[in-house]
């Protein structure tokens, strides 16, 4: 075996000089030109050569294997300085436009775990900072989801048509009528004695709830689409009605008042002979106040807000006299269903103060973002004329609900439990009126709100008729029975016969 062989220093130093101006071997590629050099290959002659390719790589030069891997990482940083300049731009020339637009850090791959969780952790930490500082935004209606679903049809489609006519009448708040109608009807106390057997239909027929409901759905419709026809060019210019289909051309003006004359007449004629002349006449008055003189009150004082809260307010007036006419024992008249003498109409009453109550904290919370459009539309709205009386107006008519509860209870509308129950949460949307007061709208107070309104009404009208009065005992009753309440036949016909002999009575008086 011969011993390794020693290169001259000076030639090898000449051989490192020499190989500092040119490229370092890629022995590495799959090239045929630049592949590894082999034992076999390497001449005798030429030792330093060989020496010198394995000085270069190994002594002298800078291995550029990690060079791709450096090249990636100064270009991730480049583009990120890139782009938060262009963040920076952007929000120097759009404004307050930026603060509904949260951009989302890119978290890179290289970092590390912990690195990447505090960083993301302070991104959630800005995000949640910039949203409670915005004004908010408002979640979309289902007039601007469905006129976009009608956009996307063909023009002549039936999809297209019926889309277009359901955002005419606004969905969601013709649902919300419907149910602030059914619910005080299910809520009317019928007396015990009035039994199917004693009289000629049964108690709170579901045929009349049919009615009721239908008829009520139509005459929102008409009121809706009406208020729509009447302002398309206000509704241009907001944010929030600027999707609507008279604004974009989706009917034409005369289809849409058709739809609404017609919607008007059959819930009146269907609530007239369905239900009774009391209901069909609110619902009536409905549609004048809302689309007749709430629509044009917008453009002229702040007042319109307190008329568009009677609109609110008349829906559940009809549920109960519409089950006031079915256990009326009188003429049935809008004295008897409305003003009884005995008293029992003073439920409705309460849940139509209820149903007016609630319009405020609700209106007024979801009016503040969007004040700035209602200024430069015209509609004098108090979220704009008066922010401080706007905060307090809604704070007044949130403590109403505490008293109101407490009259239902008292009125024999639903058990005193009630009164417990319903106290939460009254209290967590007085809690949120008291912030939005202090705030006048500020750090989130106003979508505070607007939220707790939304889910308050729904929540005590579930109370209400879990709470009904005697509800439960009549359940109890029927399940494992009560021979104290039970009438025996022969009772019965006692009773028929009495009231039988009350009626000739009577006939004979008018006869003489």
């Amino acid at each position: 075996m011969r011993p390794p062989r020693i290169l001259n220093r000076t030639r090898e130093a000449r051989s490192i000089l020499a190989l500092g101006n040119r490229q370092p071997s890629r022995w590495l590629s799959s090239s045929g030109g630049l592949r590894a050099p082999r034992s076999g290959s390497i001449p005798l002659a030429a030792p330093l050569a060989t020496a010198s390719f394995f000085l270069s790589n190994r002594a002298v030069d800078r291995s550029n294997c990690l060079d791709s891997i450096i090249s990636k990482h100064r270009f991730r940083q480049t583009s990120a300085s890139t782009c938060t300049s262009a963040r920076h731009a952007r929000s120097q020339t759009t404004g307050t436009f930026t603060a509904n637009i949260q951009d989302t850090p890119q978290l890179s791959s290289h970092l590390p775990p912990h690195r990447r969780r505090r960083a993301r952790k302070q991104a959630d930490e800005a995000a949640s900072a910039a949203g409670s500082s915005a004004d908010g935004t408002l979640p979309a209606n289902a007039s601007t989801i469905l006129t976009n679903v009608a956009a996307a049809q063909p023009a002549h489609s039936f999809r297209r048509t019926l889309s277009t006519f359901l955002s005419l009448s606004k969905p969601r708040l013709t649902v919300l009528v419907v149910l602030t109608a059914m619910a005080p009807y299910a809520l009317y106390p019928v007396p015990e004695m009035l039994m199917p057997t004693m009289t000629e239909t049964p108690s709170l027929s579901p045929l009349t709830l049919l009615f009721l409901t239908s008829g009520t759905a139509l005459c929102s419709a008409s009121a809706n689409a009406l208020n729509m026809l009447y302002e398309p060019s206000t509704d241009a210019k907001m944010s929030r009605t600027r999707n609507r289909p008279l604004v974009r051309k989706l009917v034409s003006p005369r289809i849409a008042a058709l739809f609404a004359i017609l919607a008007g007449a059959t819930g009146v004629g269907a609530l007239y002979f369905g239900v009774n002349p009391t209901v069909s006449f609110l619902g009536l008055s409905n549609i004048v106040l809302y689309a007749g003189i709430y629509t044009p009150l917008k453009a002229v004082t702040a007042f319109n807000t307190w008329v568009g809260a009677l609109v609110g307010g008349i829906p559940p007036l009809m549920g109960w006299a519409a089950a006031a006419g079915e256990a009326a024992t009188n003429d049935g008249s809008w004295r008897e269903l409305l003003f009884a003498g005995d008293g029992s109409s003073i439920g409705g009453w309460l849940l139509a103060g209820l149903l007016f109550a609630w319009q405020f904290p609700h209106f007024m919370a979801l009016s503040w973002p969007i004040r700035d459009e209602y200024k430069a539309a015209g509609l004098r709205m108090l979220a704009w004329t008066n922010p401080a009386r706007n905060s307090r107006v809604a704070l007044r008519y949130s403590v109403v609900f505490i008293p109101l509860c407490l009259g239902l209870c008292a009125a024999g509308v639903t058990e005193w439990s009630f009164a417990a129950t319903s106290l939460p949460i009254n209290a967590w949307l007085i809690h949120q009126a008291v912030r939005f007061w202090r705030f006048e709208g500020h750090k989130g107070s106003a979508r505070g709100l607007f939220w707790a309104s939304v889910w308050h009404l729904p929540g005590v009208m579930i109370l209400a008729l879990l709470h009904k009065k005697g509800m439960w005992s009549r359940a109890w009753k029927s399940v494992f029975g009560d021979d104290d309440g039970e009438w025996e036949e022969e009772e019965l016909e006692e009773m028929a016969g009495m009231t039988a002999a009350h009626v000739a009575e009577k006939a004979g008086n008018t006869r003489s």
